[in-house]
C-alpha cells in the first residue's frame, strides 16, 4: 500500500507513492523548498480525510499559514474543516516575558515545568506534545519543521545522537507518515536522523550555470526502488513539481 504525497511528479519516483506509517527525513538549504513540500503532503491526505499536523519549532505557524496560502492547496479551508492542524512547540517566551513574569509570581511558585527564556524544547518534550495531538484528534500524516530545533537542545555530542535515534524511534509508534524537516545541507554528513529514518530526501537550491536551480534527490528509501540521481524541482502556483532529470 502506498500514499500519495501531492508532489506533481514524485509518487512516479518512488513506486507510486511512500509506505505509510513510517519516518522520512527530508533535508535541504533555505529557501529549497521544504516547508512547502511538507504543506503539499499535508494538504493531500486533509483533501481525503486524513487528518494532518504541522509542528512548528521555529517559525509562527500563522507565517506558514499565510506563505502556503499563495498556492491552490485549499489551506484555510482544511483549516476550518480540523483536517490541517499546527502546533506551535517552539520556544514561547518573548524578549522582556521572563522579566515581567517574575513582578507577578512568587518566590514559592513552581516554575519546574516551565521552559527558560529562548530555550529550545527537548526532544522529549517534543514528543510527549506531538503524541498527545496525534491521540486527540487521530492524526494520520505529520510534519515536524525542524528537528534542527531539538538537534542541539542536548548539551554534548553523544547524548545528541542519543535523544534524536529515541526521538525518531518514538514517533515510529505513533501510526503516522511522518516527515522530519531538517536544515541540513550537505547529504555526505550522515546523522542519526539519516540512519534512522525509514526514507531519506534532499533539496538541492545551487547556481547551475548562470542561474539558480533547485532539484530534488532521493538518497534513501526502505523497500522502495528509486533514483539517485537529481532531478529538477520547480514552484508553480500548486506547489512544488518534479520534472526532469537535472542534465
Amino acid at each position: 500500500m502506498r500514499i500519495q504525497s501531492g508532489i506533481e511528479g514524485f509518487d512516479e519516483l518512488v513506486q507510486g507513492g511512500l509506505v505509510p506509517e513510517r519516518v522520512y527525513l527530508l533535508s535541504g538549504p533555505p529557501g529549497s523548498g521544504k516547508t512547502t513540500f511538507g504543506m503539499q503532503f499535508l494538504a493531500q491526505g486533509a483533501t481525503f480525510g486524513e487528518v494532518g499536523l504541522y509542528v512548528s519549532l521555529l517559525e509562527s505557524p500563522q507565517n506558514i499559514i499565510n506563505d502556503m496560502s499563495n498556492y491552490s492547496l485549499n489551506v484555510a479551508t482544511l483549516i476550518k474543516m480540523k483536517k490541517l492542524l499546527f502546533a506551535d512547540l517552539g520556544p514561547r517566551m518573548e524578549y522582556g516575558y521572563m522579566d515581567d513574569l517574575h513582578e507577578v509570581i512568587s518566590s514559592d511558585y513552581d516554575v519546574s515545568h516551565a521552559s527558560v527564556e529562548g530555550e529550545a524544547p527537548s526532544p522529549a518534550m517534543v514528543f510527549k506534545e506531538i503524541a498527545a495531538y496525534v491521540q486527540e484528534y487521530n492524526v494520520k500524516r505529520l510534519v515536524i519543521d525542524s528537528v534542527s530545533a531539538i538537534r542541539f537542545s542536548t548539551k554534548d555530542r553523544i547524548s545528541e545522537e542519543k535523544e534524536m535515534g529515541r526521538f525518531i524511534r518514538n514517533l515510529k509508534q505513533l501510526g503516522c507518515t511522518t516527515i522530519l524537516l531538517s536544515e541540513m545541507t550537505d547529504p555526505s554528513a550522515y546523522s542519526t536522523e539519516q540512519f534512522a529514518s525509514h526514507g531519506v530526501m534532499f533539496l538541492h537550491n545551487f547556481l547551475y550555470g548562470k542561474k539558480m536551480t533547485r532539484a530534488l534527490q532521493i538518497i534513501k528509501m526502505r523497500g522502495t526502488k528509486h533514483d539517485c540521481n537529481m532531478m529538477q524541482l520547480e514552484f508553480t502556483e500548486k506547489g512544488l513539481k518534479v520534472s526532469s532529470y537535472l542534465e
